[in-house]
Protein backbone atom coordinates (compact mmCIF):
# COMPACT_ATOMS: atom_id res chain seq x y z
CA UNK A 1 0.00 0.00 0.00
CA UNK A 2 1.60 3.12 -0.92
CA UNK A 3 1.93 6.57 1.47
CA UNK A 4 -0.73 7.85 -0.92
CA UNK A 5 -3.38 5.48 -0.43
CA UNK A 6 -2.65 4.74 3.58
CA UNK A 7 -3.15 8.44 4.03
CA UNK A 8 -5.97 8.69 1.53
CA UNK A 9 -7.79 6.12 3.81
CA UNK A 10 -6.70 7.76 6.70
CA UNK A 11 -7.82 11.08 6.20
CA UNK A 12 -11.45 9.96 4.68
CA UNK A 13 -11.95 8.20 7.42
CA UNK A 14 -11.04 11.42 10.27
CA UNK A 15 -12.98 13.50 7.67
CA UNK A 16 -16.31 10.80 8.00
CA UNK A 17 -15.94 11.20 12.05
CA UNK A 18 -15.20 14.93 11.51
CA UNK A 19 -18.26 15.43 9.95
CA UNK A 20 -16.22 17.42 6.69
CA UNK A 21 -18.21 18.94 4.04
CA UNK A 22 -15.56 19.63 1.65
CA UNK A 23 -12.27 17.77 0.68
CA UNK A 24 -10.05 19.58 -1.32
CA UNK A 25 -6.83 18.25 -2.67
CA UNK A 26 -4.31 19.23 -4.47
CA UNK A 27 -2.74 17.25 -7.69
CA UNK A 28 -0.73 17.60 -10.80
CA UNK A 29 -1.87 18.43 -13.79
CA UNK A 30 -1.60 15.27 -16.57
CA UNK A 31 -1.49 13.15 -13.50
CA UNK A 32 -3.45 10.46 -15.68
CA UNK A 33 -0.95 10.71 -18.59
CA UNK A 34 2.50 10.26 -16.84
CA UNK A 35 1.47 6.66 -14.97
CA UNK A 36 5.08 5.29 -16.46
CA UNK A 37 6.23 7.34 -12.85
CA UNK A 38 5.27 5.76 -9.48
CA UNK A 39 4.97 9.39 -8.33
CA UNK A 40 2.03 9.61 -10.57
CA UNK A 41 0.56 6.15 -10.15
CA UNK A 42 -0.02 6.75 -6.48
CA UNK A 43 -1.25 10.29 -7.24
CA UNK A 44 -3.96 9.02 -8.93
CA UNK A 45 -4.72 6.18 -6.25
CA UNK A 46 -4.92 9.06 -4.26
CA UNK A 47 -7.52 11.18 -6.43
CA UNK A 48 -9.44 7.63 -7.05
CA UNK A 49 -9.70 7.19 -3.11
CA UNK A 50 -11.02 10.70 -2.57
CA UNK A 51 -13.53 10.32 -4.95
CA UNK A 52 -14.92 7.12 -3.75
CA UNK A 53 -14.70 8.78 0.19
CA UNK A 54 -18.51 9.68 -0.43
CA UNK A 55 -17.27 13.28 0.92
CA UNK A 56 -18.31 16.34 -1.14
CA UNK A 57 -14.84 17.13 -3.00
CA UNK A 58 -12.32 19.23 -5.24
CA UNK A 59 -9.38 18.19 -7.00
CA UNK A 60 -7.31 20.42 -7.98
CA UNK A 61 -4.99 19.76 -10.65
CA UNK A 62 -1.82 22.87 -11.07
CA UNK A 63 0.76 23.16 -13.06
CA UNK A 64 4.32 23.27 -12.09
CA UNK A 65 5.44 25.73 -9.75
CA UNK A 66 7.73 28.59 -10.97
CA UNK A 67 9.81 27.71 -8.27
CA UNK A 68 10.75 24.37 -8.90
CA UNK A 69 12.21 25.23 -12.26
CA UNK A 70 15.73 25.30 -10.54
CA UNK A 71 15.55 21.98 -9.34
CA UNK A 72 13.86 20.46 -12.97
CA UNK A 73 17.42 21.63 -14.65
CA UNK A 74 19.26 20.31 -11.23
CA UNK A 75 17.61 17.06 -12.15
CA UNK A 76 18.82 17.45 -15.80
CA UNK A 77 22.49 18.07 -15.18
CA UNK A 78 25.57 16.51 -15.87
CA UNK A 79 28.75 18.72 -15.40
CA UNK A 80 28.04 21.89 -17.01
CA UNK A 81 25.17 20.35 -19.22
CA UNK A 82 21.36 20.59 -19.23
CA UNK A 83 19.47 18.11 -21.10
CA UNK A 84 15.69 18.63 -21.67
CA UNK A 85 12.93 18.40 -23.66
CA UNK A 86 10.96 20.96 -25.50
CA UNK A 87 7.36 19.75 -24.04
CA UNK A 88 5.16 22.51 -23.10
CA UNK A 89 4.30 23.53 -20.02
CA UNK A 90 1.97 26.03 -18.48
CA UNK A 91 4.10 26.88 -14.89
CA UNK A 92 2.19 28.79 -12.42
CA UNK A 93 3.72 31.19 -9.43
CA UNK A 94 2.76 29.41 -6.19
CA UNK A 95 0.94 32.59 -4.82
CA UNK A 96 -1.26 32.50 -7.25
CA UNK A 97 -2.07 29.01 -6.59
CA UNK A 98 -2.41 29.33 -3.33
CA UNK A 99 -5.03 32.07 -4.17
CA UNK A 100 -6.81 29.63 -6.51
CA UNK A 101 -6.81 27.24 -3.31
CA UNK A 102 -8.53 29.11 -1.23
CA UNK A 103 -11.11 29.45 -4.06
CA UNK A 104 -11.64 26.72 -4.68
CA UNK A 105 -11.76 25.86 -1.11
CA UNK A 106 -14.40 28.57 -0.23
CA UNK A 107 -17.07 27.24 -3.38
CA UNK A 108 -19.28 24.48 -3.51
CA UNK A 109 -17.28 21.03 -4.10
CA UNK A 110 -16.86 20.37 -7.83
CA UNK A 111 -17.13 16.70 -7.25
CA UNK A 112 -14.41 16.60 -9.60
CA UNK A 113 -10.96 18.15 -11.26
CA UNK A 114 -10.57 20.96 -11.62
CA UNK A 115 -7.53 22.62 -13.84
CA UNK A 116 -5.34 25.84 -12.70
CA UNK A 117 -2.30 27.13 -14.59
CA UNK A 118 -0.07 30.03 -15.38
CA UNK A 119 -0.68 32.14 -17.84
CA UNK A 120 1.45 31.40 -20.94
CA UNK A 121 2.82 28.35 -22.44
CA UNK A 122 6.35 27.42 -22.64
CA UNK A 123 8.34 24.90 -23.37
CA UNK A 124 10.29 23.32 -20.78
CA UNK A 125 13.92 23.56 -22.02
CA UNK A 126 13.56 27.44 -22.68
CA UNK A 127 12.12 28.69 -19.30
CA UNK A 128 15.03 26.61 -17.61
CA UNK A 129 17.21 28.47 -20.06
CA UNK A 130 15.84 31.71 -19.06
CA UNK A 131 15.86 31.32 -14.96
CA UNK A 132 19.63 30.43 -16.07
CA UNK A 133 20.28 32.94 -17.55
CA UNK A 134 18.73 35.34 -15.31
CA UNK A 135 20.92 33.89 -12.36
CA UNK A 136 24.43 33.82 -14.01
CA UNK A 137 24.56 30.46 -14.30
CA UNK A 138 27.31 29.06 -16.97
CA UNK A 139 25.02 25.86 -17.71
CA UNK A 140 24.20 25.12 -20.79
CA UNK A 141 20.76 24.44 -21.43
CA UNK A 142 20.15 21.46 -24.62
CA UNK A 143 17.06 20.96 -26.07
CA UNK A 144 16.66 16.83 -26.26
CA UNK A 145 13.45 15.81 -26.44
CA UNK A 146 14.36 11.98 -25.71
CA UNK A 147 15.41 13.53 -21.90
CA UNK A 148 13.55 12.47 -19.47
CA UNK A 149 11.44 15.05 -17.12
CA UNK A 150 11.59 13.91 -13.61
CA UNK A 151 12.59 10.44 -14.80
CA UNK A 152 9.66 9.90 -17.49
CA UNK A 153 9.08 11.18 -21.20
CA UNK A 154 7.09 13.37 -22.25
CA UNK A 155 5.19 14.59 -25.54
CA UNK A 156 4.52 18.47 -26.06
CA UNK A 157 0.92 18.18 -24.26
CA UNK A 158 1.65 15.96 -20.86
CA UNK A 159 2.18 18.33 -18.82
CA UNK A 160 -0.47 21.26 -20.19
CA UNK A 161 -4.44 22.17 -18.94
CA UNK A 162 -7.10 21.63 -21.00
CA UNK A 163 -9.09 23.61 -22.20
CA UNK A 164 -11.90 25.16 -19.32
CA UNK A 165 -8.19 25.66 -16.95
CA UNK A 166 -8.40 28.80 -14.42
CA UNK A 167 -5.28 30.60 -15.93
CA UNK A 168 -3.46 33.21 -13.24
CA UNK A 169 -2.00 36.16 -14.07
CA UNK A 170 1.51 36.57 -13.15
CA UNK A 171 3.95 35.84 -15.81
CA UNK A 172 7.30 33.85 -15.47
CA UNK A 173 9.51 37.07 -16.99
CA UNK A 174 7.48 39.01 -14.51
CA UNK A 175 7.75 36.77 -11.52
CA UNK A 176 11.52 36.26 -12.62
CA UNK A 177 12.11 39.99 -12.43
CA UNK A 178 10.24 40.90 -8.95
CA UNK A 179 11.91 42.92 -6.40
CA UNK A 180 13.60 41.04 -4.00
CA UNK A 181 16.10 37.88 -5.02
CA UNK A 182 14.76 34.96 -6.43
CA UNK A 183 16.02 31.70 -5.38
CA UNK A 184 18.72 30.36 -6.96
CA UNK A 185 19.22 27.30 -9.04
CA UNK A 186 19.96 24.25 -6.69
CA UNK A 187 23.82 22.96 -7.73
Amino acid sequence: MSFFENAGRNLAAAEKKAGVKHHVALSVVGTDRLLESGYFRAKLAQEDLIKKSGIPFTIVHATQFFEFIGAIAQAATVGQTVRLPSALMQPIASADLAAAMADFTLSNPANGIVEVAGPEPIQIDEIARQLLREQGDPREVITDDSAPYYGIRVNKRSLMPGEGARLTTTRFADWLHQAGSRPQAVR
